[in-house]
């Protein structure tokens, strides 16, 4: 598996909790709100069956919860389940701390814009790849392999390895799907989750430099709540000041972390990242 980065700030002796928090703000949600759906479809808490996705239940009995929860259900507990959590809070965090920008600075706001962008594409192009390829309708897999192989075009020459072998991380989402048909595991998700993220990768990176246009943009609502770059909340206030109430101290809209790559006007070249940034890890 990829070496996971350290984050700034996390105390490596404080145990889990500490970790947890160190976390990036939207990794930390999806990778803690999986860990507690999985479990709770694992331990007779809600059946599995009513977590995945089905058309007719959603638009019949409204079932609402169903366009999040298959996001967010891995599957049943095996090893290839906690493997698939462990590659979730891992590349989710690889690519949260250095996203396209598309309108936010390459920052936290950007990265759950590449979220929302990758569930929606999911859930539209699930029947056409259903109808080529048996495809199970569970998709935090799918949603992973998106966020890799998005993040394995952002850095395509970052290091990375798979069961010991060295090689780049452009690489690395067809090394998978290969290991997965090799060892006959279910590989359709994946593919799904590499042909979305592929779309977007042709709208943020290639468009603007091969035709000239910015095909997609940051919500003005994210940009307002999340800021422009990464999003890190303040520490803890030990007075009674601050507008805090008592451990919740969300970083004000607008306040972050400078980004190493100042958002732009969007018309044009607006994102100023091309080919060669790409390369440039």
């Amino acid at each position: 598996m990829p070496p996971t980065n350290n984050v700034q700030g996390a105390d490596d002796t404080g145990g889990p909790q500490a970790w947890f928090q160190s976390l990036p703000l939207v990794t930390r949600y999806w990778f803690g709100a999986a860990l507690i759906t999985t479990c709770a479809g694992n331990f007779g808490f809600v059946s599995p069956m009513k977590l995945i996705y089905v058309w007719d239940n959603i638009w019949e009995n409204f079932e609402i919860w169903r366009f999040l929860t298959p996001f967010l259900f891995v599957g049943k507990f095996d090893f290839n389940t906690l493997m698939a959590l462990y590659m979730l809070q891992s590349f989710s965090q690889r690519y949260e701390t250095e996203p396209y920008n598309t309108g936010a600075g390459g920052g936290t706001a950007d990265y759950a814009f590449a979220l929302m962008f990758g569930t929606v594409g999911i859930f539209l192009s699930f029947p056409l790849i259903g109808m080529l390829i048996p495809t199970p309708p569970m998709f935090a897999r799918t949603l992973m392999f998106f966020v890799l192989y998005t993040w394995s075009k952002r850095h395509p020459t970052s290091p990375a390895s798979i069961w010991g072998i060295q090689l780049k991380a452009i690489h690395l989402p067809f090394a998978y799907v290969i290991l997965s048909v090799l060892m006959g595991g279910m590989y359709s998700d994946l593919v799904h989750g590499i042909v979305v993220g592929h779309l977007f990768y042709f709208l943020v990176d290639v468009v603007p430099i091969v035709y000239g246009k910015d095909m997609l943009h940051t919500p003005q609502f994210l940009i307002d709540k999340l800021g422009v770059g990464a999003y890190v909340a303040p520490a803890a206030t030990t007075g009674g000041g601050g507008g805090a109430v008592g451990n919740n101290t969300w970083q004000p809209p607008g306040r972050a972390n400078p980004p190493a790559d100042p958002a732009r006007p969007a018309r044009g070249h607006g994102w100023g990242s091309g080919g060669q940034r790409l390369g440039s890890d």
